[in-house]
């Protein structure tokens, strides 16, 4: 058994064992932290085309994938019981052959191993049955594997490396089991959500926005670490702050900042943290012990402006986690591959289009007043007119029109089966 490492640097699937074709219906949140940590903030870092006639038909394939349809509504919960018949029907035929991860496959190559991919691919419905049998990866086998991709949260690349083998790899019956797990929480939220609503989806770490039963925004997010876990939640968004101050939690301080300060005195200085007292009077940090077996019992709050962890934006909603949406100063960490480092609030990409979308009923906040305020950096409340819906939500399977399965890593370990997992 391999030893444990730390979450943020595992790779982002190991598969073990045997299939197992387990379900598990949905279980509570752990608890989760309120906000990011600063350092991990600060300190955060800053993924071939083909140029030929099939580029065209690639780009459509992975396309394939994109719906208007919101995961959290009954079309979804017909699709995915379309999807489970569909799969009992493929085991009953002998499921998917496994594809020997031998070398890396790409587009011009000749080898055994890609008529085995390509039984596998036509098995789930990824390659038309008419491209055929042969060894040849060619441009039909190239835009399969970009959908198959597309639909397991991978980058479309169409090269075979180590995540898209582990993804093909589990067996049908494992992914049946999956679809049936889902269903359950799917079915859970078929009430109206509301004719405009958000939806944070933790393992797809992806957020959308819905109005009139039609997702009309769609945002890249980080998510919580899977010691640091984003809750399940519903609640309502009432309040946006624009130029926010970043208030450090207990445990950020405690395990964070303090002994950053121990190393260098200068750190909260340099990063426009000042410190509060409970009469809401500033200390001096230079007034403070670092070393003292306990940390201060002081208000650690970050100004606004360049460098503030939460960058432009907060979204407020109520809930007993202390959990919120924010912007990052470091976009670079939405191109990760792996997107669950946060403690427990959402980063959301892109954060400006859906303040836009929030506010649009909100008198005086269009999208440039939203832009003048965040370039003045002057902290700005703004309560938005009509409260939006938010749930965050655990959906690792679903379905859409056209037959279109998706599939997430397991992130938090609460579909029942090892080989889902985010180890």
């Amino acid at each position: 058994m391999n030893k444990p490492t730390r979450p943020d640097t595992l790779s982002r699937r190991r598969f073990i064992g045997r299939a197992a074709a387990l379900a598990a219906a949905t279980v509570a949140a752990g608890p989760a932290l309120a906000q990011t940590a600063i350092e991990d903030i600060i300190n955060s870092p800053r993924r071939g085309s083909w140029d030929d006639q099939f580029d065209a038909k690639s780009s459509r394939s992975v396309a394939e994938t994109a719906t208007r349809h919101p995961i959290a509504s009954a079309d979804t919960i017909a699709f995915v019981e379309r999807a489970i018949f569909d799969y009992q029907n493929l085991i009953a035929r002998g499921g998917w052959p496994f594809v020997p991860a031998t070398k890396k496959l790409r587009m011009g190559v000749s080898e055994p191993e890609v008529r085995i991919l390509r039984q596998r691919l036509m098995a789930s419905g990824d390659l038309d049955r008419n491209a055929g049998l042969s060894n040849a990866f060619d441009s039909y086998v190239d835009g399969a594997v970009k959908k198959f991709q597309a639909r397991h949260g991978l980058p479309p690349d169409g090269v075979l490396g180590n995540y898209s083998y582990q993804a093909l790899n589990v067996s049908a019956e494992v992914r049946l089991g999956q679809l049936e797990t889902n269903l359950v929480r799917l079915r859970s939220m078929s009430g109206f959500l509301g004719d405009r609503y958000v939806m944070v989806n933790i393992p797809a770490a992806q957020i959308e926005a819905v109005e009139n039963s039609s997702v009309v925004l769609r945002h890249t997010a980080i998510v919580g670490k899977i010691d640091r876990q984003t809750p399940i939640l519903n609640s309502k968004i009432h309040e946006i702050i624009l130029n926010p101050y970043w208030t450090s939690p207990r445990s950020i301080i405690e395990k964070d900042i303090v002994p950053l300060m121990r190393k260098d005195p200068t750190y909260l200085a340099r990063n426009n943290i000042r410190l509060f007292d409970g009469k809401g009077e500033e200390v001096a940090p230079e007034m403070v012990d670092w070393n003292a077996e306990k940390a201060p019992d002081l208000m650690f709050r970050q100004d606004p402006g360049k460098g503030n962890a939460m960058s432009s934006t907060k979204i407020n909603f109520h809930n007993p986690h202390a959990v919120y949406m924010h912007d990052t100063p470091q976009q670079g960490v939405f191109n990760k591959l792996m997107r669950f480092e946060s403690s427990g609030c959402v980063r959301v990409q892109n954060v400006r289009d859906l303040n836009t979308w929030l506010l649009r009923d909100t008198p005086g906040w269009n999208r440039q007043a939203i832009e003048a305020t965040i370039a003045s950096r002057e902290n700005t409340v703004i309560e938005l007119a009509e409260p939006v819906p938010v749930y965050f939500v655990y959906f690792s399977a679903w379905a859409s029109e056209d037959g279109i399965v998706q599939f997430r890593d397991d992130v938090y370990q609460r579909d029942g089966v090892d080989e889902l997992a985010l180890r």
